[in-house]
């Protein structure tokens, strides 16, 4: 599988380009901005996007959403719960960068249970509320690997103070739906450094 990381937008959040190495069909998590980096990437690796797949709604998360469409013709993909924010002016976004969200809109409703493909590969869905109800992780079959958001950090966890958070639910989504992966499970947040299931059962303070 190819796997690149980009650290985009000002809140330097972490995007994952996932390709097929024979179909070059790819998937791009969370693009929060910098859009040109990450249309570099798959332009260097030559793939072809066919999902923007979204953690959750939060505009540093989602901001380059639109112009990935507009270039590539992907379909953007968000858990019912959180698909409204895509289209709603954001507060946040002024406050942090000055700049309104750029807005787009859902063409997948996720729930849990939904498989998301590329090429060979396929991502489960695990749906995992708190830091915004419909906040998401995504498991890969066949591979010990899982993309949270912003639920789980290394040693850390998601606010819970945005409207629509919940500390309980947050904390519940991560013992019934990330611990229980394995402890070999690498675990690829949206922002900071790439941890494991082991190490935050372990030493995760609010754990």
């Amino acid at each position: 599988m190819i796997q690149q990381g980009l650290a985009v937008g000002l809140l330097e959040v972490n995007c994952y380009i996932l390709g097929d190495e024979e179909t070059k069909e790819a998937v791009v998590i969370d693009p929060g901005g910098d859009e040109d980096e990450i249309l570099e990437v798959l332009n260097h690796h030559g793939l072809k996007l066919k999902t923007i797949i979204d953690t959750h709604g939060h505009f540093d998360h989602v901001d380059a959403n639109q112009p990935l469409k507009d270039a590539t013709g992907a379909a953007i993909a968000i858990h019912e719960a959180d698909a409204a924010m895509l289209g709603k002016p954001s507060a946040e976004a002024m406050f942090f960068t000055g700049n309104r969200l750029r807005l787009s809109g859902a063409d997948i409703l996720l729930k849990e249970g939904d498989v998301l493909t590329f090429g060979k590969y396929r991502l489960k869905v695990l749906h995992t509320p708190g830091h915004t109800p419909g906040g998401i992780s995504l498991v890969m079959e066949d591979a010990p690997y899982v993309y949270v958001g912003d639920l789980l950090f290394q040693g850390s966890i998601g606010r819970t103070d945005f409207p629509g958070g919940s500390f309980e639910d947050l904390i519940n989504a991560v013992k019934s739906k990330i611990f229980p992966l394995g402890d070999n499970y690498t675990v690829y947040p949206g922002h900071g450094p790439v941890t494991t299931v082991g190490q935050e059962r372990k030493y995760n303070p609010f754990f």
